[in-house]
């Protein structure tokens, strides 16, 4: 156990050593650190929450352990463990526990180690963790940071890109719509190259590790088809019985069982539709988004390119950075007649704004159809705050007697 541990220190310390992007957080890392309750890093794999962690506690004397490495999950014994820790980090003050839900019965052990008074940072790739486990065992004694693949703002300073200098304006188009098309894991933006067998190793790695595995999913293949019909619809309506009738799943029940699995790790989000009565909100079909726009693009199962769908699952991504909930304060709507609105804002019982995502606005026909909706929502809503997001276009106007604001996506 102890070679193990030190081993775990030897890379620790190396990944300690290289040079890392600041993430925009709105957490105060000292802060953080000298409050007493557990900090929970959670987001889908390879997103940066070890990096995170690793940047929080630079500098300060923390013990690590890697519950991604099989041999310390092989070898686990909680007293040894602990021993082990003292002897290899001598008086230290943090624990950072990576990927903690690889652990058999971790809730209960974090429990204990609380309660003994021990600084912890956690992180950990699956949502289940925040829901029953989490709620049950650590009731009010954590904090919760999500985190998502970098934004657009945060790859631009990765690539050392200033959109607002006017020399470098077509670098800035360039990087966007990159962006746009191939998304933000950290480990692809400095090589574009291999976004797309990375991304599709780690889509698989997701699917039987954090899902099948995790889960004991015998049918691997229905969950499978039902990942990449998932990643093919993207941004679009869906429910239950018409994914089981689609992919000839036999009960209805399992496929909404592996809908909740899908989501587990982050790797899919569902929209519902905005409706003041919650029974209604519940029967419409709700809306399937991904967590990065490079795992579409590294399925061959969309033959168009959907730069729509693509800039409305980007935007639906930032809009979950700045701490919108679907299903609480995030929703879509469709109006009386049938017209779409792409996201509705909720602050408290109030809706707070309308949003329309539209790649291209020239077209008088778009253009027309995208202003319209937005107007009869505005009625039915009672609210004025109306934007449309586009790839490029930026300017207000007027629409029906409704002020409009159009924005670019960098803009926004």
């Amino acid at each position: 156990m102890k070679n193990i541990i030190l081993n775990q220190r030897a890379e620790r310390d190396e990944l300690l050593g290289r040079p890392y992007q600041q993430r925009d957080t709105k957490y105060n890392f000292d802060e953080l650190l000298a409050n007493p309750l557990i900090k929970l890093i959670t987001g889908a794999r390879r997103v940066g929450k070890s990096v995170l962690a690793l940047l929080m506690l630079q500098g300060k004397n923390f013990a690590y352990l890697n519950f991604d490495d099989n041999l310390l999950l092989e070898n686990w014994s909680e007293d040894l463990v602990m021993q082990m820790l003292d002897e290899v980090y001598p008086g230290y003050e943090y624990l950072l526990l990576d990927e903690i839900q690889n652990l058999p019965d971790w809730d209960l052990w974090v429990n204990k180690l609380y309660r003994r008074g021990k600084n912890l940072v956690i992180t950990g790739s699956n949502a289940k963790m925040l829901s029953s486990e989490m709620a049950t065992a650590l009731t009010g004694r954590y904090l919760q940071i999500e985190m998502l693949p970098f934004s657009l703002n945060e790859t631009m300073r990765w690539k050392k890109i200033a959109p607002e200098l006017p020399e470098q304006a077509a670098q800035t188009i360039a990087a966007t719509d990159d962006y746009m098309r191939n998304g933000g894991y950290p480990e692809t933006i400095q090589s574009r190259a291999i976004t797309k067998s990375y991304l599709s190793t780690l889509f698989d790695s997701i699917l039987f590790k954090d899902v099948a595995k995790r889960h004991n999913v015998r049918n691997t293949t229905d969950l499978y088809d039902l990942a990449t019909y998932l990643l093919a619809n993207f941004c679009n309506p869906v429910s239950a019985n018409d994914l089981a009738a689609e992919l000839g799943i036999s009960s209805v029940t399992t496929t909404k069982k592996f809908c909740d699995y899908l989501a587990e790790p982050y790797l899919f989000f569902y929209l519902p539709r905005f409706n003041n009565k919650l029974k209604l909100m519940k029967k419409a079909p709700s809306k399937v988004y991904v967590v990065d726009n490079g795992f579409v693009q590294s399925t061959a199962f969309n033959l168009s390119e959907n730069l729509g769908r693509l800039l409305e699952n980007q935007v639906f991504v930032e809009l979950l950075r700045r701490g919108y909930i679907p299903g609480q304060t995030l929703f879509y709507y469709r109006t009386r007649n049938d017209k779409e609105i792409d996201f509705v804002t909720r602050k408290g019982s109030k809706v707070e704004q309308l949003i329309q995502v539209c790649y291209d606005m020239t077209s008088e026909k778009t253009r027309k159809r995208e202003l319209d909706a937005l107007v009869e929502a505005a009625e039915e809503l009672h609210c004025d705050n109306l934007l449309v997001i586009t790839n490029s276009e930026q300017q207000d106007l007027i629409w029906e007697g409704k002020q409009i604001s159009i924005k670019s996506i960098l803009n926004f």
